[in-house]
C-alpha cells in the first residue's frame, strides 16, 4: 500500500496547525506574576545590564518541591536536571529583552504577614552548541536559579545564578549551591508588570 503525497502533507499540516493553535492558546495564558528586572552582571570587565522578564504561569505545589528534593537526594543532580526539564506544565519562563526566553521548570512563591514576597525559580540552563560539543568546565554547572524580594508595593530586588551545580548535602539536609561566576548576578529594580 503507498500513502499519496497529498494525503500525508494533509496530515502534517493538520497537525501543524493543531499545533500552532495549542501553543497559542498556551502563550496567551496570562501569567500569574510578571517580573521586570535589569540584570547586573559585574563578573565581566565591564558591568553588563539588560532588561529581563520573569513571567510565572503557575506555582509549583509542595508536592512537586518534594519531589525535586528527594529526586537530587537520591538520584543526584542529572536526574533532578532530567525531572526539572520534563515538568509539565512549565511554570514559566524568563526572557532577556534583546534575546529568546526560556522555561522554568520550577517557581514558588512565600508571602510575609508584611505583605513582601520571596519569589523563587529555577530551571535548567541553556547550554551553548560549543559548549555541547567541547564539555568546558562551564558545563557541568547546568542550573539557572534565581530570587526576588519583593517589597508589598511590588517593587525589590534579587539574584541570579545563571550557572549553577547543585548537590545535596545528606549531613546538614540541605541545598548546596555552586556558581560558576565570582557572584551572582544582581536583578535590580525589580517591579511586579501590570
Amino acid at each position: 500500500m503507498t500513502r499519496s503525497p497529498l494525503r500525508l502533507l494533509t496530515v502534517v499540516s493538520l497537525v501543524l496547525v493543531v499545533a500552532g493553535f495549542a501553543s497559542g492558546v498556551l502563550a496567551d495564558a496570562k501569567p500569574v506574576l510578571r517580573l521586570h528586572a535589569y540584570s547586573v552582571d559585574l563578573n565581566t570587565p565591564r558591568a553588563r545590564t539588560n532588561g529581563l522578564e520573569i513571567a510565572i504561569e503557575r506555582w509549583s505545589t509542595p508536592e512537586e518541591a518534594a519531589r525535586l528534593r528527594a529526586i537530587l537526594a537520591e538520584k543526584g543532580p542529572d536526574a533532578l536536571l532530567d525531572a526539572l526539564r520534563s515538568m509539565k506544565p512549565r511554570a514559566g519562563y524568563i526572557r532577556p529583552d534583546t534575546g529568546i526566553g526560556w522555561d522554568i521548570g520550577f517557581a514558588q512563591q512565600v508571602v510575609a504577614a508584611d505583605g513582601s514576597r520571596r519569589i523563587i525559580f529555577g530551571t535548567d540552563r541553556p547550554i551553548s552548541f560549543w559548549e555541547a560539543v567541547n564539555r568546558p568546565r562551564s558545563a557541568d554547572y547546568q542550573f539557572t536559579l534565581g530570587e526576588a524580594r519583593l517589597k508589598a508595593d511590588g517593587t525589590g530586588e534579587g539574584k541570579l545564578v545563571p550557572a549553577a551545580k547543585i548537590t545535596f548535602n545528606s549531613e546538614t539536609n540541605t541545598l548546596q549551591i555552586e556558581n560558576y561566576q565570582i557572584e551572582p548576578v544582581r536583578l535590580v529594580d525589580v517591579r511586579v508588570e501590570k
